[in-house]
């Protein structure tokens, strides 16, 4: 960031917080990345003593030690590592700022900003990428990849044009385009028995142990109650907060992982296979865009890609309106809603099953 623009964002820290000038926030997360006060220096290109001057100044703002100092190391404090988080997406938004005025001031085009879930920023986004018709493409796109929660707050922040991301999402201030649902899938290794079911149902699954998400606010909350439904008493080994880390573990024998399609299907791992199961553990997730922000030709493009092909990768899949979410949440059994204004009116397809995953 150039000396006038970090003078820029100092002066409105300042006044309005009394406290936390960006430059104290910069060392603060090169402190965090780099591990020491001296790394810290030379990823910023500033010196030692400035650095150590920096952190010390936002300590006494803030009231508190962030970090423990053994000799040229630092620790960081439980304090710091929560206040990282934040300052990091603080750092991400005033760039973004400053990207975007210095593409105005050129008069060029500025970077379509994509944030999405891991496996759907893993597999939909860059196969949507892929699909954009000649033309249609912007100059270049950002895509981060994050937490269902943080993809929300990156579009209600204006520092993502286009999130993608799991139910729920009916936050005042998106512009929801729609919904898909599509059933969950079990990820198995080629070896294992249950392979060569073409269906696998939960009560096989009763001593088995189990690898899946951790987020009980999304998908978990519908996994476990398909096994309560079932009553089929869950031996889940791992939780984790990546549905790729679930196949990986089912590809090391470990468990059965239960995982949503994007990951389970669209993503093929070699010695791994992924089969339906008896019941419809629903995966939903939506396309949305900042409520009231005019959208460029680039971004509506981008739209329809996501509409499309989200249709070929799972294939088994509704498309639902915005109006139906919390409806989907409720796990109401819905009619196949009219597709996304523009799309080709769609019901659920057929999809032939995978034998990799």
């Amino acid at each position: 960031m150039n000396r006038a623009c970090s003078h820029f964002y100092n002066a409105q820290i300042a006044s309005s917080e009394g406290v936390m000038e960006l430059h104290q926030l910069e060392a603060f997360s090169a402190v965090m990345s780099a591990g020491s006060v001296t790394g810290a220096g030379e990823l910023l290109g500033r010196s030692q003593p400035a650095v150590t001057r920096q952190i010390q100044e936002l300590e006494a703002d803030l009231g508190y030690a962030l970090f423990d100092r053994h000799g040229p190391r630092v620790t960081p404090t439980r304090r710091a590592f929560l206040l990282y988080e934040e300052v990091e997406r603080s750092l991400v938004g005033l760039r973004a700022i400053e990207a975007r005025a210095r593409a105005l001031g050129a008069e060029t085009a500025e970077p379509v900003r994509i944030a999405a879930t891991p496996s759907l920023a893993a597999t939909l986004v860059p196969a949507a990428l892929a699909a954009l018709p000649d033309g249609a493409q912007a100059p270049h796109y950002q895509l981060r990849s994050e937490s269902a929660e943080h993809v929300v707050h990156e579009v209600l922040a204006g520092t993502a044009d286009v999130g993608v991301v799991t139910l729920p999402m009916a936050h005042a201030g998106l512009d929801v385009h729609w919904i898909a649902q599509t059933p969950c899938v079990a990820v198995l290794p080629a070896g294992d028995p249950l392979a060569a079911q073409p269906r696998i149902a939960l009560r096989d699954l009763a001593r088995r142990r189990i690898v899946t998400v951790a987020n009980r606010h999304r998908l978990r909350q519908r996994i476990d109650a398909a096994f309560a439904a079932a009553r089929v008493d869950a031996r889940v080994f791992i939780e984790t907060n990546a549905s790729l880390n679930a196949v990986m573990a089912a590809r090391a024998g470990i468990g059965v992982g239960i995982v949503d399609p994007a990951t389970g299907v669209a993503l093929p791992v070699d010695g791994v296979v992924a089969r339906p199961l008896d019941v419809d553990i629903p995966f939903a997730f939506g396309v949305a865009t900042p409520a009231g922000k005019a959208r460029t030709s680039a971004v509506d493009a981008l739209l329809d890609a996501l509409h499309r092909t989200t249709r070929t990768l799972l294939g088994d899949v509704t498309f639902h309106e915005a109006a139906a979410h919390d409806a989907l949440l409720r796990g109401d059994r819905l009619r196949a809603e009219r597709a996304p204004r523009g799309a080709a009116r769609t019901t659920r397809a057929r999809r032939t099953r995978p034998e990799a995953a």
